[in-house]
């Protein structure tokens, strides 16, 4: 395609993916990611992601007044996070392109099977203390490859039973974290291409824009229906990205 298709198709993921941030609170990243890797690379598609996700979750991390506490709680999380996504992206730097493809779309099943049954994930309990940073190594592992978080991080904060509004700020400041550690660690291994920057910056425009309108839709649908449609569509496109990389 030519350039300005590519770069308005690119503004239109945007605008869907923060439409859906709007609607049900969470999946910027995740939708921009699902969309973008089955026409472009998933290293690209993660790069075109990181302005826009950090400009959505910087005001999420910041508002609720919890964040000394979360951090009390989380930082093994967090730190074991930050680390292990450099040596996710450094596999990612030398990996086939069928790798992390595949690692994508079966993530994405994974969190779309979890987003529809909504099993109750046991609390850790005792076991917090040396579990936290193993899920935080994984997370990081996850994100330096495939760009998300939300397996296993997203699914180990909810475990935490966190009050509603913490767990907001809590999952805003872990895909904070995890944003501005794979940028740095995809900058290490020489993978932000200049031009690519500059179009994720201007993907927040639309990207705000998305949150906006779906806000709005979101005080006129039922959200569970929503995040029903949501989650299934999703499980479709991760199995659609794990089949393609092998065809």
């Amino acid at each position: 395609m030519d350039d300005f298709t590519f770069i308005a198709l690119i503004l239109l993921v945007f605008l869907i993916a923060g439409g859906v941030k709007g609607v049900v609170g969470l999946g910027l990243p995740t939708v921009s990611l699902a969309i973008l890797a089955t026409f472009v690379s998933v290293t690209e598609a993660i790069v075109l992601m990181l302005v826009p996700s950090l400009v959505a979750n910087v005001w999420q991390a910041l508002v609720g007044g919890e964040l000394v506490n979360i951090l009390k709680r989380t930082w093994t999380l967090l730190a074991a996070a930050a680390a292990a996504t450099f040596v996710g992206a450094d596999i990612l730097a030398d990996a086939d392109a069928v790798v992390p493809r595949t690692m994508l779309g079966v993530l994405l099943v994974i969190y779309a099977v979890y987003g529809l049954t909504a099993p109750q994930i046991p609390e850790p309990g005792r076991h917090e203390g040396w579990l936290s940073p193993v899920m935080g190594a994984f997370a990081g592992l996850f994100t330096g490859l495939t760009g998300t978080f939300v397996i296993p991080g997203v699914l180990y904060l909810q475990a935490l039973r966190l009050p509603r509004d913490t767990l907001i700020q809590a999952m805003g400041l872990a895909f904070t974290l995890a944003t501005v550690s794979l940028a740095a660690a995809l900058g290490v291994q020489g993978l932000v291409p200049a031009d690519l920057g500059w179009i994720s910056a201007a993907a927040v425009v639309p990207a705000l824009i998305g949150m906006v309108i779906g806000q709005w839709v979101r005080r006129r649908i039922p959200e569970e229906t929503f995040r029903q449609v949501f989650f299934a569509a999703l499980g479709l496109v991760g199995v659609f990205l794990a089949a393609r990389a092998w065809i």
